[in-house]
């Protein structure tokens, strides 16, 4: 092979030589550049897991502490519930008068003989020492709602009572307007916590076929709403029919028709 021809195939094969090496050299750094950019975004991706992390850990430890809030407000609100019924037992501790607690409330259920005479709406002296009584244990407890509930027998009232009634709704609910009244201007209840309604016949604890029976659905009931419901909800929720429903003012006589009834 002439002299040339081998000088021109060596040169030949530098330049390829060198093109390839320049290739694999461009491949490396495009490789190397790939993978730094993917290192960053791990960077990227973990410093945001890290951060996400951080707060969710900040948000579990709040809800935590929360949690335990809530759990000492659901205690308390249960020893304040327990207090209430215990006090109300110490307080008024006779055979004419119940006291329960359910669902937050609690009622204390009040013989009508121990309030009034037979058709009448007009405290008597121990129905009044019996409210003094409840007054003093609700003084103590004075964001919680309170509604007074009037409740007879199925026996009618042929003729008008000598306060003037002419049926058993009108009866319940003038006495526990009664009671009302007299928890405000007497023993100086709030009356925005307190509110009256009557339910007539229509609300029995016990079967009017008989004489007992028909002696335990004559009363008033003292009914101690839980304090998260608030007088308003109280006040302007509106009533089960049927029963006849009253406002309680501190003075004067009205009516309101949008008192509840338990």
């Amino acid at each position: 092979m002439p002299k040339g021809a081998l000088i021109f195939a060596a040169i030949l094969s530098l330049l390829l030589l060198l093109v390839l090496g320049f290739l694999q050299i461009r491949h490396q750094s495009q490789a190397q550049s790939a993978a730094e950019t993917a290192a960053a975004e791990a960077r990227k991706v973990a410093e945001q897991a890290a951060a996400t992390n951080a707060t969710l850990a900040t948000e579990l430890e709040s809800l935590r502490g929360h949690a335990t809030e809530l759990e000492q407000q659901v205690q308390q609100a249960q020893q304040a519930r327990d207090s209430l019924e215990q006090q109300m037992r110490t307080e008024l501790d006779s055979k004419d008068i119940t006291i329960s607690q359910l669902q937050g409330k609690l009622t204390v259920n009040i013989l009508d003989r121990v309030l009034f005479d037979s058709g009448r709406a007009d405290l008597k002296p121990e129905g009044q020492a019996v409210l003094v009584k409840v007054a003093k244990v609700l003084a103590k407890f004075p964001k919680r709602p309170v509604q007074v509930i009037g409740h007879t027998d199925n026996v009618p009232i042929h003729d008008r009572t000598t306060d003037g009634f002419t049926d058993n709704w009108a009866l319940s609910a003038g006495r526990a307007v009664a009671a009302v009244r007299f928890l405000v201007e007497r023993t100086g209840a709030d009356p925005k916590r307190l509110s009256a309604a009557g339910c007539g016949e229509f609300k029995p604890i016990a079967d009017n076929a008989t004489l007992e029976g028909r002696a335990k659905n004559r009363r008033i009931a003292v009914v101690v709403l839980p304090e998260e419901l608030g007088a308003a909800d109280v006040t302007n929720a509106s009533p089960a029919r049927p029963s006849a429903a009253f406002n309680a003012p501190a003075s004067g006589a009205g009516t309101n028709a949008d008192s509840p009834v338990p």
